[in-house]
């Protein structure tokens, strides 16, 4: 594939106002989401592609004693998220530079990590579920939310969207188990998995 083609999947940052309208709250509720994931008193959050921060910052005031690593690969994501984050979520909200499948932060690490609309923009998705597998401790959560393989209105081209079924077979074959899927999302596919 070339890389003009892996390109056209990315999300263009110069787009960033889509990821803040509020419109994304009636599609990707982030209390509903938190509520469906039921966590017991978690610490650490990882958010994966977290762009401007749409969901760092309200799962980060869900917990009392934790932080959210709010993690990219752009650097115009970033400073936004910097830039804008709220008041009583600095410190809390910890925007992190990553690379396609690697973030810089230690092995067991993590009680959820957690993906949304990031699964088909991937060039080596089971690089990165395997990349979440290491950064969760034992018991910990994978969330990957993505949009359905259906029109949705929204969202990018039905082509480079990826099925349900796919994504569930590449959680399983990165390690996870207990793979389950919630249908609570008008637009998104929502499977969630344990790190054994």
């Amino acid at each position: 594939m070339s890389g003009s083609a892996v390109d056209a999947r990315k999300f263009d940052p110069k787009k960033l106002a889509k990821l803040i309208d509020p419109k994304r709250l009636e599609r990707e509720n982030p209390d509903l989401i938190w509520d469906t994931l039921a966590l017991k008193d978690p610490r650490v959050l990882v958010d994966i592609g977290a762009g401007t921060g749409f969901f760092a910052v309200p799962f980060s005031r869900k917990l009392p004693r934790g932080k959210v690593y709010a993690c990219d690969i752009s650097e115009i994501m970033l400073a936004w998220m910097k830039d804008h984050l709220p008041p009583d979520c600095r410190g809390k909200v910890i925007p992190l530079k990553m690379e396609e499948s690697t973030v810089p932060l230690p092995e067991n690490t993590a009680d959820l990590v957690f993906t949304v609309n990031l699964h088909h923009e991937l060039e080596a998705p089971e690089e990165l579920l395997r990349e979440a597998h290491r950064l969760l401790k034992p018991g910990g959560t994978l969330a990957v939310i993505d949009w359905k393989k259906e029109p949705t209105g929204d969202g990018p081209p039905l082509a480079t969207r990826v099925a349900e079924a796919t994504v569930a077979a590449q959680m399983e074959a990165s390690g996870f188990t207990g793979v389950t899927r919630h249908a609570v999302l008008p637009c998104h596919s929502f499977l969630v998995g344990t790190r054994p």
